[in-house]
């Protein structure tokens, strides 16, 4: 970023070197020579290329800065302990708008505080051995503009983190409106509910106009302090010339020099006003990692340092629904094994799942380990869901999602063992083909051997695995019930399930 500055910096002087070796030469009387054309030409072709190696270092830092922040949050959102419990709306908000917050932070915040704190510097470089007086100028006229940007940032920052705060509230409040619609209406709540997503909205308006507030207010200063310099500049270069000045001339000033000085004064300033255009995404980038570290809870890491896998026992598991009551269901599985969870759709196999999981509060009876301890961690389970979350990324990203730093050789393998080969093969880009979180282009079966890849990749002890031969032709579902069949040699795995083969292979059945 700095070498890109510095090219800016550089295509700048050499373009007003050559506005003022031509003005200087029409003043005098005398003919333009090349110099001059070849140098504002030069320098035109420098700024362009330095400003487009700037884009571009600056989307990859940025790129960068948001894949950090979202391989830190949403592993936590998944397997790990957060602060406190959250919202599905504002888990939204956290893992996408938060971090594409932070993302324009990276792409366009840091790159501009990198050419504003280096960028005068190099403006000062080329304008001093020109007229150091005028190098003093654009000095004196920075310090207190820089005052003055302090207590406008101040107040932006905290413009901003109200600003946040109230969108998550918004998404968190829209989010659970709309699942609990027919409940709603079943009341007739509409118009209540339809008043709080108002005054939801009003917060947001009124919060955002607070920003834009700040960010008017920095530009206003910004503006009359790159006005003032320049003013002064060019009153001092013109008194200068025409010997005008009220005191002694510090020194001799030639048009060709003063031209040059006059020229390079705004680009002094041009750093800081881009500094201020990208002022808002460092509010907003700086409120959401504030916002995601606060309801950051105790690491995934940590949580794999629980005690190790001592099996799986249900005791007399029960669930409870409005109008519906599942169990009771008591199953045991020691370190490894297969237990069949059957029964007719809706009988409640996958939420059995996600009590074990600890996603659902038993209604009655507990879950615990085979030897009486306390119930396995979500560290040491992994679930394939009949809809495994897919997110806005590659296969590979998505697959890897219960554990991000797992190499790439592992991550093929786990495609390779569910059968993703043909979906491999039919994609150019191979693991690094994009999808979106509708999982839009991929079949049912395809699905739901991304989530199988996950959990194998995750190399966790319990295994629950929800119909996982479903929306498959008959000899894939045999080899995925095989794949099944002998992972449960070394793992523990409970299976919801209506395929027979898949009920055969296990050592016990429970019927719901």
């Amino acid at each position: 970023m700095a070498a890109a500055a510095l090219a800016d910096v550089a295509g700048a002087a050499l373009f007003a070197y050559g506005i003022a070796s031509a003005a200087a030469a029409l003043a005098d009387g005398a003919r333009v020579g090349w110099l001059a054309p070849v140098a504002l030409l030069g320098g035109a072709v420098i700024r362009a290329g330095a400003i487009l190696w700037g884009q571009d270092i600056a989307a990859r830092h940025g790129d960068a800065l948001a894949a950090m922040w979202r391989n830190r949050i949403v592993p936590r959102m998944l397997g790990g302990r957060l602060s406190r419990p959250l919202a599905s709306g504002e888990a939204a908000s956290l893992a996408v708008e938060h971090v594409a917050a932070i993302e324009g932070y990276g792409t366009r915040f840091v790159p501009a505080r990198v050419g504003a704190t280096l960028g005068p510097l190099f403006v000062l470089a080329f304008v001093f051995p020109a007229s150091w007086f005028s190098g003093l100028i654009l000095v004196g006229t920075f310090i207190p503009f820089v005052f003055g940007m302090v207590l406008a940032g101040h107040a932006a920052r905290r413009a901003s983190e109200r600003q946040l705060s109230a969108l998550s509230a918004m998404s968190a409040l829209f989010v659970d409106r709309v699942r609990h619609l027919p409940l709603i209406r079943h009341f007739g709540a509409e118009d209540r509910m339809a008043r709080q997503v108002s005054v939801a909205t009003r917060a947001v308006a009124e919060r955002t106009l607070a920003v834009l507030q700040v960010a008017f207010l920095s530009g206003a200063i910004l503006e009359f302090f790159a006005s003032l310099a320049i003013a002064l500049v060019a009153v001092y270069c013109g008194f200068s010339l025409l010997g005008l000045l009220p005191f002694a001339p510090p020194e001799a000033l030639t048009l060709q020099r003063a031209f040059f000085v006059l020229a390079m004064a705004p680009e002094f300033y041009l750093p800081m006003r881009r500094l201020a255009a990208a002022y808002h995404e460092k509010q907003l980038g700086e409120a959401a990692m504030a916002a995601i570290e606060a309801i950051e809870g105790q690491s995934p890491d940590a949580v794999a340092a629980a005690p190790r896998f001592s099996g799986l026992a249900l005791n007399d598991l029960e669930i409870a629904y409005p109008g519906t009551r599942i169990g009771p269901v008591s199953l045991s599985l020691e370190g490894a094994g297969m237990v069949a969870l059957t029964g007719p759709t809706g009988s409640g196999k996958s939420s059995v799942l996600a009590a074990i999981a600890g996603l659902v509060d038993p209604a009655a009876g507990t879950v615990a380990g085979a030897d009486g301890g306390p119930p396995p961690g979500k560290a040491l389970i992994a679930v394939a869901a009949q809809q495994p979350l897919l997110l806005p990324a590659t296969l590979a990203q998505n697959i890897a999602l219960a554990r991000p730093d797992a190499p790439r050789v592992e991550i093929e393998d786990a495609a390779r063992r569910v059968g993703l080969q043909p979906l491999l093969a039919s994609r150019a880009q191979g693991l690094d083909m994009a999808i979106d979180h509708t999982g839009a282009g991929l079949s049912g079966g395809e699905r739901r051997r991304i989530g199988l890849a996950r959990a194998l990749l995750s190399q966790r002890p319990l295994l629950l695995l929800d119909e996982p031969t479903a929306d498959l032709d008959a000899a894939s579902a045999r080899e995925i019930a095989a794949l099944v069949a002998g992972l449960s040699k070394d793992k523990a795995v409970v299976v919801a399930t209506h395929d027979p083969q898949v009920i055969a292979l296990a050592q016990a059945e429970v019927r719901l």
